[in-house]
């Protein structure tokens, strides 16, 4: 046979055996993964809508601790660890900026997705999710915290709007699906805050 013939049938062999790498390696996959939606219902789009009252939201920055799919809980002011059993379906700060814009769009402001369309917004709201977990500091008082801190402006704006949005909310316990409630209530709350203010 020649070489080029047996190379052929090496890799036949190798690909009928099927894939060489396991995706997720031989971890189980988790029963349930966590999200996070909106409360308010957003205006489903219609009609033309002015460029000048269009709003872009950017999906927020976040630091190391929340660049994961794993739930972050701050033990101390220099620890934090993750959940077990808590996976997220997507990154908290993806999750996040669909909530805002769905929020935002059920007060009747229309928002646009730049990255779908060629199109300059009037404003655009990005910003930076520096809290969504659990602060575990004190174990007898446990709160979840969500703090974004948001920049709104527009394409040719002489000032940007700068603005700090957190809240908390007790969880009497570290049940991931609790945990996940509190922080969509937590998150909604934020949600509505920006909402209003980029209203005004």
């Amino acid at each position: 046979m020649k070489p080029h013939h047996l190379a052929f049938a090496a890799a036949f062999a190798v690909t009928a055996c099927g894939p060489l790498v396991q995706i997720g390696g031989n971890a189980k996959p988790p029963q349930s993964l966590l999200v996070i939606t909106a409360t308010a219902t957003p205006r489903p789009p219609g009609g033309p809508v002015k460029a000048a009252d269009t709003i872009a939201v950017e999906i927020p920055v976040v630091p190391a601790a929340l660049q994961t799919l794993r739930l972050p809980v701050s033990t101390s002011a220099t620890e934090t660890t993750y959940l077990v059993g808590a996976d997220w379906a997507e990154q908290p700060n993806r999750q996040f900026q669909r909530l805002l814009a769905d929020t935002i769009t059920a007060t009747g402001q229309p928002v646009v997705d730049v990255h779908q369309m060629n199109i300059v917004p009037a404003r655009t709201l990005t910003g930076t999710l520096r809290d969504f977990g659990v602060d575990a500091s004190d174990p007898l008082a446990m709160v979840v915290h969500v703090r974004y801190d948001a920049q709104l402006a527009g394409p040719r704006s002489a000032s940007v709007a700068l603005r700090r949005f957190e809240t908390s909310e007790p969880v009497p316990s570290t049940a991931p699906t609790v945990v996940a409630a509190a922080l969509n209530r937590a998150a909604n709350r934020v949600a509505a805050d920006v909402a209003e203010w980029v209203a005004k």
